[in-house]
């Protein structure tokens, strides 16, 4: 069947729930599996969080802005700290960084994965230790490599011949040696979104196990003189809610991990599995806890260097969404609530917010799910299915696709949605130039904005015909 010229978001012609979401009894309840872990309903009905009531949050800082639940954050840190005490927990910082977060990162004892010089330069700003930073990406220019080799990060993580040769070049010109891990292609596919699977073959990423080109990478890495043969990398895609493919990528890793010993004589100490954990952003979703993780993954490794007689190297992984995920809701405030009608007689409750796509961007660009509860008030009507919109020019601009709120939400009601933490505000854009949103991060009843709301003035700045 063809699909739908608009998209999928369009292609129902009823109005009718997903299987996997239930009309709640009472539409004022929070279903907590979804939210930071100090987010309640007071007694009036309104969403608090870190002890701040939105509602004040709100009238101080404006709306939309994102919810930074410092408590919760600090506490999925440590969990992974604790979970892997023998292994290195590097914070993904693309999920969102700020020189704040950074700061949290460190002292939590996680180290800091970043791909791009800006992401280095928000953690130099912090203070981070260099050594302990990875530096990722396809396609790291010779700015961002001497940049990284100047201030001293801990791993370099290479993803192509051309960097390696740049690499090579730049760590001689400074006379340093060049801490480096391969990555590579296991020919694993993650079930999640096709965008965010990251190792089978037809992609961008790392250097082909099946093909030899990894093999190739890591000999030619050992050769240099000016590089130093950390060992492997793997990243296998995001949002993955069990280890069966880290099983699969960790089998084919392994195995190169004992060819590279065995052809080359070279011992790489370090294997990194990457991260990509997910977490609840509707109750279809079942993450598992960090203990689980470092559980099951600890003895996939064991297991297959057993298998090849090899010393286990010092397992790494990245986990992002699943510690600033869940830390993070977004508050609106509802514009207006529109009954359209639709085909067969149905009709769909639309609650346009002021925000959208472009604080959001997820639910366009991979059709996700979120979850949302009205947040300033307790509401005696009945749950209706509705559809939560934002205020930009596109009919996908869709910020919630399918959730209950109560029947009489109206204009001046605010409505949070939990789990905006990851990518959320990394990927924030000014279409319409609509200013992004402040993160604010809140602890014990106190409010700190750790990022600003930008301003129209912020915007014109950049434009130079400006007068």
């Amino acid at each position: 069947m063809r699909a739908h010229e608009a998209g999928t978001l369009h292609a129902d012609i009823g109005h009718k729930a997903p299987p996997w979401l239930r009309a709640p009894r009472d539409p004022n309840d929070l279903v907590t599996a979804l939210w930071s872990n100090t987010a309640k309903k007071n007694a009036e009905g309104a969403l608090e969080v870190g002890g701040v009531d939105l509602r004040d949050l709100v009238a101080e800082h404006g709306s939309p802005a994102y919810v930074l639940d410092e408590d919760d954050f600090r506490a999925r840190a440590r969990a992974f700290k604790v979970a892997f005490k023998d292994s290195d927990v590097y914070y993904a910082g693309k999920a969102f960084l700020c020189t704040t977060v950074v700061r949290w990162v460190m002292e939590e004892g996680l180290n800091l994965d970043i791909c791009s010089g800006g992401e280095l330069a928000v953690a130099l700003r912090a203070g981070a230790d260099p050594k302990r930073l990875g530096f990722h990406g396809n396609n790291k220019s010779v700015a961002e490599l001497a940049r990284a080799l100047d201030a001293g990060v801990g791993r370099i993580i290479v993803d192509s011949q051309y960097e390696i040769s740049r690499l090579i070049e730049l760590a001689a010109e400074r006379g340093v040696v060049a801490p480096v891990m391969v990555r590579v292609t296991a020919g694993v596919e993650a079930h999640t979104h096709e965008y965010i699977a990251t190792a089978h073959e037809d992609q961008k990423f790392g250097f082909s196990i099946t093909s030899g080109a990894a093999f190739e990478a890591v000999a030619r890495v050992n050769e240099a003189a000016e590089l130093e043969l950390l060992g492997l990398h793997s990243h296998i895609g995001s949002q993955i809610f069990d280890t069966s493919g880290f099983e699969l990528a960790a089998k084919r890793l392994i195995a190169l991990h004992a060819r590279v010993s065995e052809e080359l004589g070279a011992d790489m100490p370090e294997l990194d599995l990457g991260g990509g954990f997910g977490i609840a952003y509707t109750t279809q979703d079942d993450p598992a806890d960090p203990a689980q993780l470092a559980t099951e993954m600890g003895k996939i490794i064991e297991h297959e260097c057993r298998a090849y007689s090899v010393e286990a190297p010092r397992l790494s992984i990245e986990p992002g969404r699943a510690i600033v995920g869940p830390a993070v809701c977004t508050v609106y405030t509802v514009g207006t609530v529109k009954e359209v009608a639709l085909d067969a007689g149905a009709q769909r409750t639309y609650v346009s917010v002021d925000g959208g796509m472009s604080d959001n961007i997820r639910t366009a660009l991979y059709d996700a799910d979120y979850s949302c509860t009205l947040a300033s008030r307790y509401a005696d009507s009945t749950p209706t299915l509705a559809r939560v919109v934002g205020k930009h020019c596109e009919s996908g601009d869709i910020v919630v696709k399918d959730e209950f709120l109560p029947a009489d939400v109206t204009p001046g009601d605010l409505v949070a949605v939990p789990g905006t933490g990851a990518y959320c505000r990394s990927m924030a854009s000014n279409y319409n130039h609509v200013p992004r949103p402040p993160v604010i991060a809140v602890k014990d009843g106190q409010t700190r904005v750790v990022v600003r709301r930008e301003t129209e003035d912020d915007m014109l700045a950049l434009d130079m015909g400006a007068e």
